[in-house]
């Protein structure tokens, strides 16, 4: 594998991703609007909403592989604009899973955990082969793009997936909210009833590398086999940092004047991965401490530093 075509390349994931594998592949960037400068990739922009960018942009780039981050991902302007969100997030994946099975390119397609409800606890969390039940159209449109990938390329890997890190923006995670909130003294609300297992966002591309250089296919729960609830992530960012806990309020996620409900149980059940990978996954500690080392080295003013004054 030499060349990574990476969509979304101007976004948190996309961003980090296309970062970190730079020094090994040969990375080819793609976003929807957001232009970039400086970045150590090649960039474009392309239309996501054009039926045939698919197939063009499999045939200029011929890819050895394809890692689909791109999504129309604010939940609550998913909400407002359905048509959109479903287009993108669900519509645009199957074809470019199509072109990728055409040409027998491997392709890693990132989904979600809110395609659960998650009103139940489960014991050991939601597994790969539970029933999913998507409750805002951000998790409907994302389940609709998991079956047309599968749909047009059975071959294909579905990645679930919840993180943070830093980003081009500035405020794409809920670390840079809490991060930024707390930095400057200001209090927040922190969610004590919504529980997920998020990764580190560095931490989650080398899962994604490993999933592709081990041939990996079908669908996969790549999150921290621990879990916590956003008020807890928050204090342990917090106490990370040095900054005052007690600026977070604890309340429920109904307090926080949202426009989409929110699953509050979204514990992910992560043996299928650990078992296929052969390793035990990054925890929270480990996640935390790799986000704080990356802040400490200078890498949220890089990633800032590729805006452009029309990004």
């Amino acid at each position: 594998m030499k060349k990574l075509l990476v969509t979304g390349a101007s976004g948190l994931l996309g961003m980090n991703l296309a970062l970190g594998l730079s020094k090994k592949y040969q990375i080819f960037g793609v976003a929807n609007h957001l232009t970039l400068q400086g970045i150590p990739f090649e960039m474009v922009q392309r239309d996501f909403f054009r039926k045939d960018v698919a197939a063009e942009l499999i045939d200029t780039v011929q890819p050895d592989a394809v890692i689909h981050c791109a999504a129309m991902a604010n939940v609550d302007a998913c909400e407002k604009n359905p048509e959109a969100a479903t287009e993108l997030n669900g519509e645009f994946p199957g074809r470019l899973a199509g072109e990728t099975a055409k040409r027998h390119i491997p392709m890693i397609h990132i989904s979600t955990d809110a395609v659960f409800d998650g009103k139940e606890r489960k014991e050991n969390g939601y597994t790969e082969n539970d029933l999913p039940h998507p409750i805002n159209v951000y998790a409907r449109s994302k389940l609709l793009g998991e079956q047309k990938v599968f749909e047009t390329n059975p071959d294909a890997v579905v990645a679930r997936v919840n993180f943070y890190g830093w980003s081009v923006a500035g405020n794409r995670s809920l670390s840079e909210f809490f991060y930024a909130n707390l930095k400057s003294g200001q209090r927040v609300f922190g969610f004590t009833d919504v529980f997920f297992c998020p990764l580190y966002v560095w931490d989650l591309a080398e899962i994604l590398e490993k999933l592709l250089l081990k041939n990996a296919k079908g669908l996969y729960h790549v999150f921290s086999p621990e879990f916590l609830s956003k008020y807890e992530f928050g204090v342990n960012i917090a106490e990370k940092f040095g900054f005052d806990p007690n600026l977070i309020q604890p309340v429920s996620w109904q307090a926080g004047g949202l426009d989409a409900p929110r699953s509050p149980y979204l514990i992910m059940n992560t043996d299928k991965l650990r078992e296929f990978l052969g390793e035990s996954l990054p925890d929270q500690e480990t996640c935390l401490n790799h986000f704080y080392k990356a802040e400490k080295s200078g890498l949220p003013e890089l990633i800032r530093s590729f805006r452009t004054d029309n990004s």
